[in-house]
């Protein structure tokens, strides 16, 4: 089946190799690799499971974006298109981003532009507010800025979720625009008061305007929620820091840097340090935590 695989990721619109995969059927139960993924794809489809045979090609493309995956005969055919659920579909694209692989430049819109025609048709025949801000990521991550505020809209005609508007902030982020992008965030907030991921973006937003004490405020009332949370309690301590000079928040943050990701990790760092009258050899000790983890 290798064989079969590899002349598929050559040549994803050739006819040959699907008319063996049809003719062996190979149980495709747990697929665990990319070539039993593009098995995979192909046996669901014609087994009429439309939701998984693109959920298996969203995770090649994602994988590999630079081989046209969606050239295959079935992704255009009729039956895929009626089948596959906005649900399904939504997960599909998001495997797609889920490698960290650039999708924002001319070569790769244009392969993936498939996948937006399928948006299209999925969200005009079965519009699903949920589903519709997970599609709306992709179009935003492809740099089709205005595509991703317009389903975003499409999708507050069915009804309002606070996702969309959390995908909405930020597509809006992305643009530079940051009074629309923490309107966004504040409606969202509004939608599902409880959320403390709202309360870190909106933190996070007060942070990037240099309102240092604002942003830590909003992270005391995240906590209330979800007390136990690492990136809250780290970018609490942060924000404090940076409008304090307090010490013991800055140790705080070195304390919690093993719990987070990376990149937020070192954000919020090299905005602790910069707090004021904090002692040079804290601030060598917080950078050189950067390095250690």
């Amino acid at each position: 089946m290798r064989y079969i695989a590899r002349a598929v990721a050559d040549d994803p619109a050739a006819t040959e190799p699907y008319q063996l995969i049809e003719q062996l059927r190979p149980d495709v139960t747990e697929p665990d690799s990319p070539w039993a993924y593009i098995i995979a794809s192909y046996v669901r489809f014609l087994d009429g499971d439309m939701d998984r045979a693109a959920t298996a090609l969203g995770m090649l493309t994602g994988y590999q974006p630079d081989v046209a995956w969606t050239a295959a005969p079935w992704f255009t055919d009729p039956r895929f298109r009626a089948g596959v659920t906005p649900q399904g579909l939504a997960g599909a694209t998001a495997n797609i981003g889920m490698y960290g692989h650039v999708h924002d430049d001319d070569i790769t819109r244009e392969r993936l532009r498939p996948w937006f025609e399928l948006i299209d048709v999925v969200c005009a025949r079965q519009p699903d507010p949920q589903a519709m801000a997970h599609m709306a990521i992709l179009l935003r991550a492809c740099g089709r800025t205005a595509e991703s505020l317009t389903l975003c809209d499409r999708a507050d005609e069915v009804e309002r979720v606070m996702l969309t508007e959390v995908v909405r902030g930020g597509t809006w982020r992305k643009l530079g625009d940051r009074s629309q992008a923490r309107a966004a965030f504040e409606r969202a907030l509004a939608l599902d008061p409880a959320n403390w991921s709202l309360f870190l973006d909106l933190a996070d937003q007060s942070a990037e305007d240099g309102e240092f004490a604002e942003a830590a405020a909003l992270v005391s009332r995240g906590l209330e929620h979800e007390p136990h949370e690492a990136s809250l309690r780290a970018a609490g301590a942060a924000y404090r820091a940076r409008a304090t000079g307090a010490a013991e928040d800055l140790d705080l943050l070195v304390s919690l840097a093993p719990d987070l990701d990376p990149g937020y990790r070192d954000h919020l760092i090299e905005c602790a340090v910069a707090g004021p009258g904090l002692p040079a050899e804290l601030i060598a000790g917080a950078r050189a935590s950067q390095n250690k983890i």
